[in-house]
């Protein structure tokens, strides 16, 4: 303990493996930058060679004329509320897939932050290639089996997704194509990162990398194409049922597909060395920088506001702003009651309950934050966060 304490970031000296999940976060704060940046210097740069081909090609007209041809031009293409419309849900899809991309630093300062110093590379590097390896393994073949025209299983068409050329449904644009391609890319990246935790710090690179595959490619996109195969092409048998099954945002699509293959990963493997003593009794092994934890518990909160308002991939109506009130409950509520039940049980308020607690939170109420209440998203959080320190 006072190992921890001896500096702000939670270790006795600077540490290479302990500032690598730092970098890592910085590289992804880059990244979004890029994202946000590059569309906006594509397009003055279009701008820009345009008003110098048309300067070269034109004669110098009068201003009547060139005030006659701009209403000439607006006449002949005018902008229509739709088009406004669609081009805003397309910007709030995008915005809440940039949210879901950051969450992946979110976990990795997570579980960088919860295991040993000499294990950080090892978790850096799972969560980078569960996102490099996912998004291209998911365009290939799990937007496909996922989203694509159902054979009442999987999907069999929109392989090697092209939103420029594939048939589209009624009334979608290819520029929403695009971004929901990006936004669902993202969720299946998270679904592969849930692993990781579970397994951390007893598992071979190369193992990892398979289950990567295993899950981005096939098991997240199958078992998504029953539940929501119906926002695009497919039509699941889970979500056409009498009753229909209803996960809003990936309660159990996302989390519950990687909570069961963690868990199966963990059963195989078993504890971490030394994690029990001869005679049975459980020994700590705690966290060695709890700080960098808790920075990874606040990312995930905030990117929790693209995972499940993100979800209605549009803005009409105002559902996102309740969505938002009932995801923050929730997490507010599960780390609550997580603090209190470490508390009682443990004879002092422990923070890492506490952090697991809010997260605890976001995940129960992720299936239902579209239909549940203000009083009904407290309650899912309270139980929540009691459970997560009982498990």
């Amino acid at each position: 303990m006072r190992n921890l304490l001896s500096s702000p970031f939670g270790l006795s000296s600077l540490d290479p493996k302990s500032l690598l999940p730092c970098v890592a976060l910085l590289c992804m704060v880059s990244l979004i930058g890029v994202l946000a940046i590059a569309p906006g210097v594509a397009l003055g740069q279009e701008e820009a060679a345009e008003t110098e081909s048309a300067a070269a090609a034109e004669e110098p007209a009068t201003e009547e004329a060139t005030v006659e041809e701009v209403v000439e031009e607006v006449e002949e293409e005018p902008v229509t509320a739709e088009a406004v419309l669609s081009d805003v849900d397309t910007l709030w899809t995008c915005l809440a897939a940039f949210l879901v991309f950051f969450m992946q630093a979110g976990f990795c300062l997570v579980e960088a932050g919860f295991t040993r110093a000499k294990n950080a590379c090892n978790i850096v590097m799972k969560n980078l290639m569960d996102f490099a390896a996912g998004s291209l393994l998911f365009w290939l073949i799990g937007f496909g089996l996922m989203f694509g025209t159902t054979n009442g299983w999987f999907g069999t068409t929109d392989f090697l997704f092209d939103a420029d050329t594939s048939p589209l449904p009624d009334g979608i644009s290819p520029s929403f194509g695009w971004a929901f391609l990006i936004f669902q890319t993202v969720f299946a990246a998270t679904a592969a990162t849930i692993v990781s935790g579970a397994m951390a710090e007893r598992t071979k690179f190369i193992g990892y990398l398979c289950y990567t595959v295993g899950i981005t490619a096939i098991v997240y996109p199958i078992f998504g194409s029953w539940a929501w195969g119906g926002l695009w092409n497919g039509g699941g048998w889970l979500e056409t049922m009498d009753v229909p099954f209803i996960d809003f945002a990936g309660s159990t699509v996302v989390h519950s597909i990687g909570g069961w293959a963690a868990l199966a990963g963990a059963l195989v493997l078993g504890p971490r060395l030394g994690k029990y003593t001869k005679d049975g009794r459980i020994k700590p092994i705690p966290g060695h920088n709890i700080p960098l934890a808790a920075l990874g518990v606040f990312i995930l909160w905030m990117g929790w506001f693209g995972f499940n308002p993100g979800s209605t991939t549009a803005v009409s109506g105002g559902s996102f702003a309740v969505i938002a009130v009932t995801t923050n409950l929730a997490a507010a509520a599960g780390a609550t009651s997580a603090m209190i039940t470490a508390w009682v049980c443990f004879g002092k308020p422990d923070v890492s309950f506490a952090l697991n607690g809010a997260l605890a939170g976001l995940v129960g109420i992720t299936a239902g934050c579209a239909n549940m209440t203000a009083p009904g998203s407290v309650l899912v959080g309270l139980i929540a966060g009691v459970l997560v320190v009982g498990s």
